[in-house]
């Protein structure tokens, strides 16, 4: 629901969304790009929106109308131009090879076909072999946008005929930002501190932010969400198991730490996230 409708909403990554732009405006859209970074950090969402800029019945433009066909199409994710492939599971010779015969077929209502091969990493030798004659030779009408957490993986023919942009993790703040504006418009009550631990255990991915924040309002059951709500829905540790780790550790108190470990087993905590938590809270 939350997911940017055009590029003004994107929050973050405005490198890659003025390059982007410009591209459209300018009408010099490059035929291949690698969209590098980790998880949540909007590399498909700015995938759709390259789609639509370049197929909005006003466009190429770098703010389409979300109101025509194509761009509601793409919004709804049933436009038949834009095609995302999974890499994962369509990673073979075979699955290229077909890839390549429909590449060639004219859009069905756009201007370009797009697509979008999400982990494109998980792709064998053999396939990226024969997606590279693709990418050498590409018809005009087609544009593909690779995104992959690990660009290491990517074979050097392949990433040398990509324009690439690499994804940076979101702040804490931005993801505090954004988790603060989707209360707003939902109604929802988080007190500042419910929010910080979100913004916090997101990791710098703002669909982990929002998938945990629908999970806490919904463990709360009346949209008013505290730290006590994240800390049992999420199963971290409260702020007073952190406080008493740290003051036993300055106390050299090691049987009363191992002791509050087992506690934190028992209640079925993530000990790996509290080891996190107490680095931060240090």
């Amino acid at each position: 629901k939350w997911r940017p409708r055009d590029f003004n909403e994107v929050v973050g990554q405005s490198h890659v969304v003025r390059t982007l732009k410009g591209a459209l405006d300018a009408g010099q859209v490059f035929h291949a790009y690698l969209f590098s970074g980790p998880r949540g950090s909007g590399k498909t969402t700015l995938a759709r929106l390259l789609a639509k800029g370049l197929n909005c019945e006003h466009g190429p433009t770098s703010d389409p109308c979300n109101e025509c066909d194509n761009c509601r199409r793409i919004s709804q994710g049933t436009s038949l131009d834009v095609i995302e492939i999974d890499g994962a599971s369509n990673r073979g010779i075979d699955e290229v090879r077909d890839l390549r015969e429909k590449v060639r077929l004219a859009p069905a209502r756009g201007r370009y076909k797009v697509y979008i091969i999400d982990e494109v990493h998980m792709l064998t030798t053999d396939a990226f072999n024969a997606l590279l004659k693709t990418l050498e030779e590409p018809p005009p009408h087609v544009v593909f946008v690779f995104a992959t957490t690990e660009p290491n993986k990517v074979l050097p023919t392949i990433l040398s005929r990509c324009q690439r942009f690499d994804f940076r993790r979101f702040g804490a703040h931005e993801i505090a930002s954004q988790i603060r504006k989707v209360c707003r418009a939902e109604g929802f009550e988080l007190e500042d501190q419910a929010v910080t631990m979100l913004a916090q255990h997101a990791d710098g991915s703002m669909r982990d932010a929002l998938a945990m924040l629908e999970q806490c309002v919904l463990f709360a059951g009346d949209g008013r969400v505290d730290h006590k709500v994240v800390s049992e829905a999420l199963g971290i540790a409260p702020l007073e198991q952190l406080r008493r780790f740290a003051e036993q550790i300055v106390r050299n108190d090691v049987v009363g730490n191992l002791i509050l470990i087992k506690e934190l087993y028992d209640q079925g905590k993530d000990l790996r996230q509290f080891a996190r938590d107490a680095l931060e809270y240090f």
